[in-house]
């Protein structure tokens, strides 16, 4: 990778732990769902209308955006609010790995070979071992709402790789757009209007600037950047540098927050990094699916044929 390459995947990284502590910052403007809500909503207007038509079809959009944009980050918002740390979220929240790999063998057929299910089993370790910290010193929900939110994070992974989005701006955008109503009806539900409406009176300058980095930095600009750079280099080439946002989170909840990383929060880092570098870069231990194959390479930028007498997938 060019070094200017290497700068935008250090940079995303550091948005993406960054963005803990502003979400953290952000609950104390908005209820968890609404934030969420509206995270996508400024995330997909007015981009929406100068990225162009979706290039995948429609249920590729609305299964990402229920799995990613519904269950991951409303989950993920709730288990902040529930009082799950940020810089200890940044670190649970990378165990989409293991998640990923074990929906990608049940969906795809890709069989995980001995490296991966070893770091599985690593990750899992520093799961246990941050329970057990948080256990002594927080609420276990929280976590749980954070493990859960990796689970379908793991999902949204899965159905992206059935997708193989030749543009990832584009596709991001476009599945904004699906989390906004249902984040919305969900806050009505279980947070109450009186209480939405109160937070949206009183929006100060704080609260506008959070709604921005986590729609317009963390979601446009990251995603849309990452997407650019796993189609100029290889995936083994970029994933690598994703193991940077729980440093940068854990440090950025350090120094804002002051958030204090106790020996067996170190640990569980050690053990949940080492475990993902394993899930990600080892090898599979079959070759997955000629559908499966075809996905994955479009993902990862590389040169995608379509084969003899097949369609595009049609975008709506």
């Amino acid at each position: 990778m060019r070094p200017s390459h290497i700068a935008l995947a250090t940079l995303v990284a550091a948005v993406w732990g960054v963005n803990f502590v502003v979400i953290d910052i952000g609950l104390d403007h908005f209820p968890p769902l609404l934030f969420s809500a509206l995270r996508f909503l400024v995330a997909a207007l007015p981009a929406v209308f100068f990225v162009g038509r979706p290039k995948v079809a429609w249920k590729w959009i609305a299964g990402v955006g229920l799995a990613l944009g519904v269950a991951k980050f409303g989950l993920l918002f709730t288990g902040l609010d529930r009082g799950a740390p940020a810089g200890l979220s940044s670190l649970v929240l990378q165990v989409q790995a293991v998640f990923t790999a074990l929906f990608a063998f049940a969906a795809l057929g890709e069989r995980p070979g001995r490296t991966r299910l070893a770091g599985m089993a690593v990750a899992l370790g520093g799961i246990a071992v941050a329970a057990a910290d948080e256990g002594a010193s927080g609420p276990l929900l929280g976590l749980a709402l954070c493990v859960a939110a990796a689970a379908f994070w793991g999902v949204s992974n899965v159905l992206t790789r059935k997708a193989a989005p030749p543009d990832a701006l584009n596709f991001m955008v476009w599945v904004s757009t699906v989390p906004v109503l249902p984040l919305l009806a969900l806050s009505l539900l279980f947070e109450g209007p009186a209480r939405g409406a109160a937070a949206l009176r009183s929006l100060d300058w704080t609260g506008a600037g959070v709604i921005v980095y986590v729609a317009w930095i963390t979601t446009v600009f990251g995603f849309g950047a990452w997407g650019w750079l796993l189609r100029r280099h290889p995936a083994s080439s970029v994933a690598p540098f994703s193991l940077l946002v729980p440093v940068f989170g854990m440090s950025s909840a350090a120094l804002f927050l002051g958030e204090q990383v106790t020996p067996l929060r170190w640990c569980a880092a050690a053990l949940l990094v080492g475990g993902v570098a394993l899930t990600s870069l080892g090898r599979a231990g079959t070759r997955p699916a000629a559908p499966a194959a075809e996905a994955v390479a479009a993902v990862r930028g590389e040169r995608h044929a379509e084969p003899a007498g097949a369609s595009p997938p049609r975008a709506g």
